[in-house]
C-alpha cells in the first residue's frame, strides 16, 4: 500500500461508483429535478467545507495560496491547464484538457460531470475566502473547448 495521497480525480472515479447507482434509483424514485437538487446541496456543502480546510491550511487566504494549493487536481495529468495570470489579485487560466470530463463519460455519467465536479469550483473558493471569486462562462465538462477560469480579489470598500 502507498503512502501516496490519492488524486481528486481518483477520489472522484471512486465516488462516481458509489453516486451513479445511487442517483440513478433516486431519479426513478423522486424524479430528476428533486434528485439533482439534493446532489447539487450536498456537493456544494462538501466543496465549502474543502474550503474552508484548505484556508486553514494556507498561511493566509490569497488566491497566490490558493493556487498553490490545486497540486491534488491537477496530479497524473488530470488537467491541462493554460495560465494567463498569477498574481494576490487575479489567477486567470483555462483548461484546455479535463480528464474528469473524459472519466464521467468514459463511466456513463456525462450527465452528471458538471454537477458533480465543475458545480464545486465556486463554492470551493467561498469556502477558502469570502473576498475571493470565480467568474467562469463555459467548461468542457458542458462541450465547451475549454473552460474559463477567472479568480479575483473583491474590491475593499
Amino acid at each position: 500500500m502507498s503512502d501516496r495521497p490519492i488524486s481528486v480525480l481518483e477520489q472522484r472515479r471512486i465516488e462516481a461508483g458509489v453516486i451513479k447507482p445511487l442517483v440513478r434509483e433516486f431519479e426513478r424514485e423522486l424524479g430528476r429535478e428533486k434528485t439533482r437538487a439534493v446532489v447539487e446541496r450536498v456537493i456544494k456543502q462538501l466543496a465549502r467545507e474543502k474550503g474552508r480546510e484548505m484556508a486553514a491550511q494556507a498561511e493566509s487566504p490569497t488566491l497566490t495560496a490558493f493556487a498553490g494549493m490545486k497540486e491534488p487536481w491537477l496530479r497524473g495529468g488530470a488537467l491541462e491547464l493554460d495560465v494567463l495570470e498569477q498574481t494576490d489579485e487575479r489567477y486567470s487560466f483555462n483548461v484546455t484538457r479535463c480528464r474528469y470530463a473524459e472519466m464521467y463519460k468514459e463511466l456513463g455519467l456525462e450527465d452528471l460531470g458538471f454537477l458533480l465536479s465543475c458545480n464545486r469550483d465556486a463554492t470551493l473558493i467561498e469556502g477558502f475566502s469570502p473576498d475571493l471569486d470565480l467568474r467562469r462562462t463555459q467548461t468542457i465538462m458542458q462541450g465547451a473547448p475549454y473552460c474559463d477560469f477567472r479568480y479575483t480579489r473583491r474590491q475593499q470598500d
